[in-house]
């Protein structure tokens, strides 16, 4: 009928169907409903809030030397007892979780920032650049990965920020081998040769059009090396190559309760259930975060 107003049919012409969600809404929806994955997110926030507000969690000075209460089990007053020299355990265990996350982030960051920069330019530039850089990451890898940090912090000297520098060196094979396979996957695309084509440079070619594609197993990576980047730093504290004391170091605070283990286990106990609770965390968050990504879940 003339003049009559017709009603709209919706139709996948007129923007009827929906749009599959990106890779990035995706993910985010099913990190949210893994239920190990928000276990270990929630871990890790209580964790991080207990290292940035140490000061006011603690509630002793954790280098405060008391030799009258040395080695006092759990209490209401010390509720996880204390060391051989009087030292609260709780407030070393927090104070602990600083320098432990510090070391772990660092590590990983230092290993990640390296192995990106070697894997992109291996797989980009392939042929003598790609044998040069592999082979140097097949030659770190030869070694045992302890035995080469121990080496490493031999030559520059003990202490955290030594200790966090060897195990950057050390992870730094595992993101540039993930880093080089992910490239070139990705560069053989189309997309790419495209961006070439036009004449865009190399840089604007690996940063806008190749990284932003290989970003997912990278953050895999990262979020379950900082974890085990927390472990190997703890080890060479263990050693005493380390965060050296007085300073609170779940790895230290292990080494120094091993003598203890029979009479006074709270010592090391404690520490060490840290360290587990914290790597565990990275763990399934790092486990949620790989099955999220996948995009064949999309």
């Amino acid at each position: 009928m003339a003049g009559a107003s017709a009603t709209a049919v919706p139709s996948p012409l007129d923007g009827g169907a929906q749009p599959a969600p990106s890779l990035w809404v995706g993910a985010r929806r099913r990190f949210l409903r893994s239920a190990t994955g928000m276990l270990g997110a929630t871990l890790l926030v209580l964790f991080g809030l207990m290292a940035i507000f140490a000061g006011q969690v603690s509630p002793y000075d954790p280098i405060h030397q008391d030799f009258r209460i040395e080695r006092e089990g759990p209490s209401a007053s010390h509720l996880m007892g204390t060391d051989e020299f009087g030292r609260d355990v709780f407030s070393r265990v927090v104070w602990g979780a600083r320098v432990s996350l510090q070391a772990g982030g660092v590590a990983a960051s230092i290993a990640l920032v390296a192995g990106l920069f070697l894997g992109m330019t291996a797989a980009y530039y392939r042929g003598r650049t790609d044998g040069l850089v592999m082979r140097s990451m097949d030659v770190l890898l030869s070694f045992p990965y302890l035995l080469l940090a121990i080496g490493i912090v031999a030559i520059l000297g003990p202490g955290l920020l030594t200790s966090m520098i060897a195990i950057g060196i050390v992870y730094i094979p595992n993101y540039a081998r993930v880093v080089r396979g992910a490239v070139l996957s990705v560069g053989a695309r189309d997309f790419v040769e495209a961006a070439r084509a036009i004449g865009a440079r190399d840089r604007r070619v690996m940063w806008q059009h190749v990284l932003p594609n290989v970003l997912a197993p990278i953050i895999v990576q990262a979020t379950l090396n900082i974890g085990t980047a927390i472990i190997d730093t703890a080890g060479l504290s263990f050693l005493g190559l380390g965060t050296q004391p007085p300073t609170p170091d779940w790895g230290n605070m292990l080494s120094a309760g091993r003598s203890y283990i029979i009479d006074s286990p709270w010592i090391a106990t404690f520490p060490g259930l840290a360290i587990l609770a914290t790597v565990l965390a990275f763990n399934l968050v790092g486990d949620a975060l790989r099955d999220a990504l996948d995009p064949r879940l999309l």
